[in-house]
């Protein structure tokens, strides 16, 4: 058998070499590919095993939570077991908030369950929401509640693990007031955050935060002041009465609350019936007191434009 001359044997080769070359590449894309897809996957089960279906409506975030200057605010509601309209209503509306800069909670408190119903459609909420505190007492206004409200907070929020304080606010607010969050938010930005006390000040004719004491529309305190109400005795032996003005005897006897803020008039009583208390609304407010119903609430929120930012769609048609 006649040996292939040069020529031909260089012919063949060269092609040889350049199927060789093009399997390498070839190899290291499939490679390449194969790895981003296992990176990518692993990335979206992280992602998705990081999830938890916790409600939208009531844990109101900045951007960055992890954040420092981000200033971290519980708002506690007081109200009965029984409300059940009332607080999904309440989680509607602070729901849509997005307050920048800041890190807001909204929980519903209320003492030890009576009933058997509320034993089921309680825990339902909680398990849905996760937005309620149930505190260890027999219901009431003015007998206390508002006293084991503050002092159960370090218990319950104080954690080695997490930062401290765990809220650098905490506020007591009624359930018939409207709070804009980003407003209340830029007020607090330059002020203290110890011994801190906040508010409407009462009488409504004074502008002078040390006169009394703040209204129960709602009143704001540092952490400090929380943990100092849980460790005092001042608080245990005067808690019955009026629950702001009994507060505010808290705050005078105890001498805490050297740092005080009236934030008359952007807290204020809703504009109908017209008294020393009420203002018409407008837009540097921070909360409206007193929508005792639906109807205004509704002005209120169509004032401040609440939907604005609802998108179209073709699944609904609001003119």
């Amino acid at each position: 058998m006649m040996k292939p001359s040069k020529p031909e044997r260089r012919r063949f080769i060269l092609p040889s070499f350049l199927f060789i070359l093009f399997l390498c590449v070839l190899a290291l894309i499939v490679e390449v590919r194969l790895d981003s897809l296992l990176k990518f996957g692993q990335c979206v089960n992280s992602f998705s095993s990081s999830q938890s279906y916790n409600s939208p409506t009531m844990v109101a975030n900045s951007s960055s939570s992890d954040n420092d200057d981000e200033i971290r605010i519980l708002i506690g509601i007081p109200t009965l077991a029984d409300q059940y309209q009332r607080r999904h209503f309440l989680r509607l509306i602070y729901g849509t908030q997005s307050p920048v800069g800041a890190k807001i909670d909204v929980k519903f408190v209320f003492c030890n369950l009576t009933k058997e119903d509320q034993k089921v459609l309680v825990a339902l909420e909680i398990m849905r929401y996760d937005d309620i505190i149930i505190l260890n007492c027999k219901e009431n206004m003015n007998k206390g509640k508002t006293l084991t409200f503050f002092s159960s907070l370090p218990e319950i929020f104080n954690d080695k693990n997490g930062s401290y304080p765990p809220y650098h606010y905490i506020m007591k607010g009624d359930d018939d007031t409207y709070f804009r969050f980003n407003n209340l938010v830029e007020s607090l930005k330059p002020l203290p955050r110890e011994d801190l006390y906040y508010g409407y000040v009462i009488p409504c004719s004074s502008m002078d935060p040390f006169k009394h004491y703040m209204s129960g529309m709602g009143y704001l305190v540092s952490w400090d002041i929380v943990e100092w109400i849980r460790e005092s005795d001042i608080p245990k032996k005067q808690f019955e009465g009026p629950e702001d003005k009994v507060f505010g005897d808290w705050m005078r006897n105890g001498k805490r609350g050297k740092n005080r803020f009236n934030a008359k008039w952007s807290m204020y009583n809703y504009p109908e019936p017209p008294s020393t208390c009420t203002h018409e609304l407008w837009p540097d407010t921070i909360a409206v007191h007193l929508l005792k119903n639906q109807e205004k609430w509704i002005r209120t929120l169509k004032y401040f434009n609440v939907t604005h930012d609802l998108k179209p769609s073709k699944m609904y048609h609001i003119a």
